[in-house]
Parts: C-alpha cells; sequence; structure tokens
C-alpha cells in the first residue's frame, strides 16, 4: 500500500473487536524518528491539545448516552436530558473553537517537526486505544479545519499531511454511512413500524458507552435530580384566550397558520455556514431568523461604543440578503440562573451590537437552552424585546448524521402539522439536511413565514401563488450557478451556420426557465460579441469580478465551427473558432483546447461542465466514470468534464427539430428529463453523455465524445429536475410531428439504468459509463416523477402512456391533484369528455382553489353537451381568476352558451 493509513473494514463480531470497538481505522506503526529528525528542532509540547481532545470525545459520548432510548422517557426526563446536553454541546464547540486555534497557530509556525506533531494527534484519532469508529466521528469538524490550515503550505510534507487527513475524512465519511441506520436510531424520537435490523457492533458501542455513562449521573453532574413521577391529575385545556395570551408573552409557532413554518438558526453568525444556509434559503424563497451570539459579532469597549469583528460582516450580508437578525444573548449562557447585572448585559450587550450592525435591528430574542427566568423576561419587556420559543427542535447539535436530522425534522413537522423549528447555522450537516427538509415541506404544502415587525407572517404573493420551480442544490451543495453561452452563425472568415445562436438561446433558457440559473449569472455571447478576446474575457472577467465561489458550478456551450491542427509530434489538436478568427491563423486567433484546460483548472468553482456542439479532437480527455453512490462523495471532489458533438472528420449535423442542431436538441430532450436514467430525480453529466452520445450517433454521422478534463478529482456536475407543477390545458404545447418522429428514433437508442454505455473519448478510444444507481424515494416523490414522466409523454402525443403514468401518480399519491387534472386532460384530447370532466371534478376537490382545473372542467362540459354546467364552471374561473391569461377566452366561451 501507498497510504500508511489502512482502513479496515469489519463486520464481523470478533474477540479483539469488541474491546476495540468496529469499523477500525488502524494506522501501520512507524519508526521511532531518527537521531537527524530529531537534530531538527525541539519536540512540539501538543499534550493541551490532546487532553482537549480526549475532553471532546468525552462530551460527544454523554451526548449519545443522553439521547439514548429518548423516545422512550418521560417528558420533564426527556426536556432536562436535551438542555443538559446543549449545554454539554455548547461547551464543546467552545473548546474545538479553542483546540481548533491551536492547531492553526501549530500549522503556521516555522518549527519543522511541526507536522510531525499534528501526526501524532492524528495517531489518537486513526488509533487510538479504546477507541470505536463511532467515536471518531467527534472529530469530523475539527479534521476539516485542519485540513484548511494545512493547505496553507504547499512544501511537501504539509502535501503528504493534507492527503492523509485527506483519506482520514473519507473514512469517517464511510464510518458515517454505515453507521447511519445505528444513529438514527439513537438519535430518533419516533416509534419504528417495521422491524428493526441490528449489528451487534453497533449494539457493542452503545453497550460500553453504559458502562461508562449513566443518564442519571450525567444529570445529577449538571444539577438536575428527577423527581418521582407524580400521580397524573386531569388537566384542565386551555382556554383560547389564555392560549393566545401565552403566545402573545411568548412565541411558540403553534398560534401560526396550519402547515405554515418559521426557520431559525441560532450561535451563529458562521464564517462559512451562515452564508451557505443563506444561499439555500434563497433557492426556496424561504425566509428565515438568524439568531447572533453577540461575541460572535464583536465586543463594547468601555464607554459602551460596538467594536465589531468578521461575524458582523457576515450578520451585515445577511441583513442584506433579506433574513431577519435576532439576539441569542452575549455569550451563550443559561441566563436562568443568572441575575442582575450580569443578566442584563447579557441580553443589552448584543442588542447594541446588533444595533451597529443594522440599525433596525429585530425585536426578537431567544434564551439559550430556552432557559428563562422572571427576571429576565421583565428585563425583555423594558428593553422592547420578544422571546421566540420553538416548538420542532432538529438536534442537529448532537446528530452528526443529515438524513437523520431531516427526517427528524420532518416527521415533527408532520406531527405538530406548524411551528418553528430550531437548527443551528455553524453545522456543516445542517447545511446538508436543509435542502432534504425544505423539498419535502414544499412538496407537502407547507409555507414559510418571516417576521414582518410585529408577528410571524406568510407575504402576500407566497401566500397566494404556488411555489415556482427551483434548481435545487442538495445533491452537490451548490451555492451559485453560472453558464458561458456561446452561439456564432454569421461568421465573418468561416462558412456561415444557420442554427448556431438558436441552440445557444435554447440552451440559455433551459437553464434560466427549468434548472433556476439566475439570469444575470447566465452570459451569453452571439456572433460579433463571441470574438476571441470575448470569449477569454468572460471567463478571466466577468466571472472573477462577479465573484465566482468555490461551491458554484459553471456551465460552458458553444455552437459554432471548430477544427482541428496536427502538430509536429504528431497529436492532433483542436480549437474552437471565434467569430473574428482567420482560418489562415489558426494557431494565432482560434482558441486551442489546451487553453480550455488551462480555464477549467483555473476557475474557482466546485463543478464545471464544457458542452461543445463542434467536432474536432486532441482533448486527451480521462474516463469520465460514476459509481453507485457518488452523490455520497460528489460534493467534495472537483469535476472538470467535456461532452463534444463529435469527431474532426465529422460534420455536425445542423438540421434538428425547432432550428436546432440534432445534438442541441438532444441534449435538451435530456435536460428535459429524459437523460435521468436512474429515475432519481438528478441528471449528472455521465447520465447526460450516457443518453446524448447514443442517441446522436444513431440518427446522426456524428460520434460525441465524453471525459473529464485533467485536474478533476471525480466529481460530476448535477441538475436537479424540478418537480412539474402545470396543470395540462389548451394552451400547453406539443411538439411538432417531426420533433416527435426524432425523440422516436433517439429513445429507441436511449439508456437504461441497467445498460452499460460505451462513449468515445477524444484520442479515437472508448470508455465505458455507467449511470449512477437508484436511490429509494418515497412514494410522493414517485408519484412526482410519475407525473412529470406523463407530462413528457403527452407533450410527444403519446397519450395511453401518458394516461397509464398519470394514473400511477394517483395510486402513489390518491389526492395529488396535479395528475387527476392531467390525466383529464388525456381523456379530453382523446374526446373523452364525460371521463375528462369526472377527473377535473376530482381534481377539484383535491384542490378548490385551482382555477385552471374549473376551466377545464368548463370545456369538458361544454364538449360534452351541457351548457349549464360549463356556464358554472367557466363562471367559477373568473371569481377566482378574473385577470388570468384565460379570462377572454372563459368570457367568450360563456357568450357562446
Amino acid at each position: 500500500m501507498k497510504r500508511k493509513v489502512l482502513y479496515l473494514v469489519i463486520f464481523a463480531v470478533a474477540a479483539t473487536g469488541a474491546a476495540t470497538g468496529s469499523w477500525l481505522v488502524v494506522r501501520k506503526s512507524t519508526p521511532p524518528p531518527s537521531a537527524q529528525a530529531q537534530a531538527q528542532g525541539p519536540t512540539l509540547e501538543t499534550s493541551a491539545i490532546a487532553a482537549d481532545m480526549k475532553r471532546m470525545l468525552d462530551a460527544y459520548r454523554k451526548m449519545i448516552v443522553l439521547t439514548l432510548d429518548e423516545d422512550g422517557l418521560p417528558e420533564a426526563e426527556r426536556a432536562e436530558a436535551n438542555r443538559v446536553g446543549q449545554q454539554l454541546f455548547h461547551e464543546n464547540q467552545e473548546r474545538i473553537a479553542k483546540t481548533d486555534d491551536a492547531l492553526a497557530a501549530l500549522a503556521a509556525s516555522n518549527n519543522p517537526r511541526r507536522f510531525d506533531a499534528i501526526g501524532a494527534l492524528l495517531d489518537y484519532v486513526e488509533s487510538g486505544e479504546g477507541l470505536y469508529d463511532a467515536d471518531r466521528l467527534a472529530f469530523r469538524e475539527l479534521l476539516q479545519a485542519l485540513l484548511v490550515h494545512v493547505a496553507k503550505d504547499s512544501s511537501l510534507p504539509a502535501i503528504k499531511l493534507h492527503k492523509r487527513i485527506s483519506e482520514d475524512l473519507d473514512a469517517l465519511a464511510e464510518i458515517e454511512r454505515n453507521y447511519e441506520k445505528e444513529i438514527r436510531a439513537v438519535f430518533g424520537r419516533f416509534e419504528s413500524r417495521s422491524i428493526v435490523l441490528k449489528r451487534e457492533k453497533w449494539d457493542s458501542y452503545v453497550a460500553y458507552l453504559k458502562t461508562l455513562y449513566q443518564r442519571e449521573r450525567i444529570l445529577k453532574d449538571f444539577g438536575v435530580v428527577l423527581p418521582y413521577p407524580a400521580k397524573p391529575e386531569p388537566a384542565e385545556a386551555p382556554q383560547p384566550q389564555q392560549q393566545a395570551q401565552k403566545e402573545e408573552d411568548e412565541i411558540f409557532g403553534k398560534a401560526l397558520p396550519k402547515k405554515t413554518v418559521v426557520l431559525t438558526f441560532d450561535d451563529g453568525p458562521h464564517r462559512r455556514y451562515s452564508e451557505e444556509i443563506a444561499a439555500i434559503l434563497k433557492q426556496y424563497g424561504a425566509p428565515a431568523v438568524f439568531f447572533s451570539v453577540g461575541r460572535n459579532l464583536g465586543s463594547l469597549d468601555a464607554q459602551g461604543a460596538a467594536r465589531l469583528n468578521a461575524g458582523a460582516e457576515v450578520s451585515r450580508k445577511l441583513k442584506a440578503a433579506g433574513y431577519v437578525l435576532a439576539n441569542h444573548s452575549f455569550s451563550h449562557a443559561q441566563l436562568s440562573k443568572q441575575s442582575g447585572a450580569s443578566l442584563r448585559s447579557e441580553i443589552l450587550d448584543t442588542d447594541a451590537l446588533l444595533k451597529a450592525v443594522d440599525p433596525q435591528r429585530s425585536s426578537l430574542f431567544r434564551f439559550p437552552y430556552g432557559a428563562r427566568n422572571k427576571e429576565g423576561m421583565h428585563l425583555l419587556a423594558d428593553a422592547h424585546l420578544k422571546s421566540v420559543m420553538w416548538n420542532v427542535d432538529s438536534l442537529d447539535w448532537a446528530d452528526p448524521v443529515p438524513s437523520s436530522i431531516a427526517d427528524r425534522v420532518l416527521r415533527a413537522v408532520d406531527k405538530e402539522g406548524r411551528g418553528i423549528i430550531l437548527f443551528h447555522d455553524i453545522h456543516e450537516r445542517t447545511v446538508k439536511a436543509l435542502p432534504a427538509i425544505l423539498d419535502r415541506l414544499v412538496a407537502e404544502g407547507y409555507q414559510f413565514a418571516g417576521w414582518d415587525g410585529t408577528s410571524f407572517k406568510v407575504s402576500g404573493a407566497a401566500a397566494n401563488a404556488a411555489p415556482a420551480p427551483v434548481a435545487k442544490a442538495a445533491a452537490a451543495g451548490y451555492a451559485n450557478s453560472w453558464a458561458i453561452l456561446v452561439g456564432i452563425d454569421n461568421y465573418q472568415k468561416w462558412p456561415k451556420l444557420q442554427y448556431a445562436v438558436r441552440d445557444a438561446e435554447g440552451v440559455g433558457q433551459m437553464l434560466v426557465q427549468k434548472f433556476g440559473f439566475a439570469p444575470e449569472r447566465v452570459i451569453t455571447l452571439k456572433n460579433e460579441q463571441a470574438t476571441r478576446a470575448g470569449i477569454l474575457a468572460a471567463f478571466h472577467d466577468r466571472l472573477a469580478h462577479d465573484g465566482l465561489q468555490p461551491n458554484d458550478r459553471v456551465f460552458v456551450f458553444f455552437a459554432g465551427h471548430g477544427a482541428t491542427r496536427k502538430l509536429s509530434s504528431g497529436r492532433d489538436l483542436g480549437y474552437i473558432v471565434p467569430w473574428d478568427s482567420d482560418p489562415n491563423n489558426l494557431a494565432t486567433d482560434a482558441i486551442p483546447m489546451t487553453e480550455i484546460q488551462n480555464i477549467a483548472e483555473s476557475l474557482q468553482a466546485k463543478h464545471e461542465l464544457f458542452v461543445m456542439d463542434a467536432c474536432y479532437s486532441g482533448l486527451g480527455l480521462t474516463r469520465g466514470g460514476a459509481n453507485a453512490s457518488f452523490l455520497r462523495d460528489n460534493g467534495r471532489r472537483l469535476g472538470r468534464q467535456m461532452l463534444t458533438a463529435g469527431g474532426s472528420d465529422q460534420l455536425v449535423s445542423d438540421g434538428g427539430p425547432n432550428g436546432h442542431s440534432i445534438f442541441t436538441w438532444t441534449l435538451l430532450q435530456g435536460l428535459g428529463g429524459k437523460a435521468d436514467l436512474n429515475g432519481d430525480g438528478l441528471i449528472t453529466a455521465t447520465e447526460l453523455a450516457a443518453y446524448v452520445a447514443p442517441a446522436v450517433s444513431s440518427v446522426s454521422q456524428q460520434t460525441p465524445a465524453f471525459g473529464s478534463l485533467p485536474g478533476s478529482e471525480g466529481g460530476d456536475f448535477v441538475f436537479e429536475l424540478p418537480e412539474e407543477s402545470e396543470f395540462l390545458n389548451t394552451s400547453t404545447a406539443q411538439l411538432s410531428n417531426d420533433a416527435i418522429a426524432l425523440n422516436t428514433k433517439l429513445d429507441a437508442k436511449a439508456s437504461t439504468p441497467a445498460t452499460a454505455v460505451v462513449v468515445k473519448d477524444l484520442q479515437g478510444g472508448t470508455s465505458t459509463i455507467t449511470a449512477p444507481a437508484a436511490v429509494p424515494v418515497s412514494s410522493r416523490q414517485q408519484a412526482q416523477r410519475a407525473n412529470d414522466h406523463g407530462l413528457q409523454l403527452y407533450k410527444e402525443k403519446q397519450y395511453a402512456q401518458a394516461e397509464a403514468q398519470f394514473t400511477e401518480a394517483l395510486k402513489l399519491r390518491p389526492n395529488f391533484a396535479l395528475a387527476a387534472n392531467n390525466l383529464g386532460f388525456v381523456f379530453y384530447k382523446q374526446e373523452k369528455f364525460a371521463e375528462a370532466a369526472r377527473w377535473f371534478e376530482n381534481a377539484i376537490k383535491m384542490d378548490p382553489s385551482r382555477a385552471i382545473a374549473y376551466m377545464n372542467l368548463g370545456d369538458a362540459y361544454a364538449r360534452a353537451g351541457d351548457g349549464g354546467k360549463a356556464k358554472a364552471a367557466y363562471k367559477t374561473y373568473l371569481e377566482l381568476a378574473p385577470h388570468g391569461a384565460g379570462a377572454g377566452y372563459a368570457r367568450g366561451q360563456m357568450e357562446k352558451l
């Protein structure tokens, strides 16, 4: 093995494994340092860091014990366990911050033994005596920070250490995945409704922790002794007036309208995660409140003037983005145990800092741990602040697994039906869990309420309109999406083309309308705009100046001429041809593919995909592979990929449907949903190539090529398909006959999830790519995908197949109004008007506010000869949408009846 750290996965319970745990990370022993190495410098003292790391582990284990079997605890004991657990957590956060600072200073020092010292600390994480692999998850965020510190040093020892830490983080990610079910069982509050499968190794770990700690002892250590349970007495139901008064004094969220939630984030601002969370919220149009800890914003001098720090700038950005800033005390102390001047400063000092950041700071305050006393409540009233609690706790402070966090929140929201959700914006796991939570809440019809200065309300636009499709970044964690689109028809000195500009425009519309790319981040160069200087400036100036970030993605599309020049070495070099290029000066006027490679490596983005509707070779791509678990790792790996229309000796077929080339038409069909080969709602660049390449080859003389550019780390560019929300009606466009004919040919060659696809690379060789395996999805998601597939089939006039898909959607989700309407319209299109009317009526029963269903119902009754019912349906449509797109049509139909 080249690697010094060997990861051994052990599933069976062995005699030796019981003592040291499961899923071991074992480090090979290394010889003691030589005399020469000892002479290089003094041994660095890291015992304080090592001691703090052991205290981190101790706190982590106690949090697990406190939350074990939580669903079976009495309410009072569960509340105290959570409170003490949060206190342990916040103490541990301070310990982690202190250790992080020490490691940063150590990595930045000039002592030649610094990497040996860090390596010794890694030895403990990798092979410390008595550590279970579940224990090692306690150090995950610390190692992530250490990786950043070490990356600042470009020396060979630093590079080796960086590789070692990266591989340790990979191992921790694997541990998290394989313990996912077990950790869910620990942190889940809800009963399982199926047979519980156990792995004895996890049971061994839990049993081991129980020998070290007892919940009662931990609670007692934190000043809690629970009384014997009293005999229950019948409680009087609170009167509505009393409930309203309680919500007026403190906001818990239980008085919110049904299916309304408030998103809140405590303990920030965080220099990285707060802005990532804000970027995700923006994609969903969801408001939120960020409860800030004062010391993260700055401090007050002796005269009470605010001295703000870098955290305050993060808060300013949150405020500028439309989010509410609120007070979470100065030091996150337990305020129920404080009084007098210390209690006052905890509240008012942070208020002063927030006013320095935002003069119109909100009046909201959240007590740390939810622990308050009468004096604290009176202080809030005097300062004109209002206490905000919560009724849904994500437990993201304790649960290390994002999917488990998401599952808990969704179950709790489903149970409560409304409320305030407590998150923390200081964890990567919260960033990972949030998109899955928001996806589900939107799908379930929940609305997000924001603070308007006096209460939590859903804004008028959000309350009255269906949520617009958004491009979700759950899979790869993208912050922003960028595109550079080039289309050249009217070349100065090269043959004219017909469809290149239209191809670039069509791709741009797809990116903006379907995948939510912000129009201001889509750079389009057409004809004379696409000079050599203009194309290069789009990369080097526009992206850099507009704020391209490492967590962003970049999509590049070029439609125009490509050329190939044979070098003296015999190797082919490909070029893209700008508008102002001279055929006789290819080497100086065109843009060589080597320069595209350099651009790809220089851009500060997570994933990049270059799609070239031109023919050339000479790139030297590597294989663009994928595997069944790529989604789990994809967010960590850079991706630099390219898909081309054909080889150097081939001509692009410029005569596809709707004024597109064959290649771009097929690309657009793939992005429309056909390239989702495994049905998981995601289209990766690998899947896109697996759909496009064989389909284009089957109907043209082109052989598309695909691969990863040098420097790629195996990341795969991801498009996440938005859920279709179109209610079919008479204005829904269908494809032309020539488009349908071509799609029939393309689909005949389309890949399936079980089929590996052989694709050309640009050196003339071949590579085999396979789509990622499908992931389990809920019946609701299956229903949505069936509806989306039915919509595709309807537009291709495949009515029988569309009917089957809409029927499947309704089997999976009986109250799915969208699918009911769409099934009705398939019947309407086939002139089965009575059947159509029944399904439109069903859709209206499921969703009485859907105006377009009344329009469809009116059309069905009119065609069936029932003018009275038709008139009534049109009238209801006009009452719901008096200024809707179909208002004139409805009035005209009523006049005819």
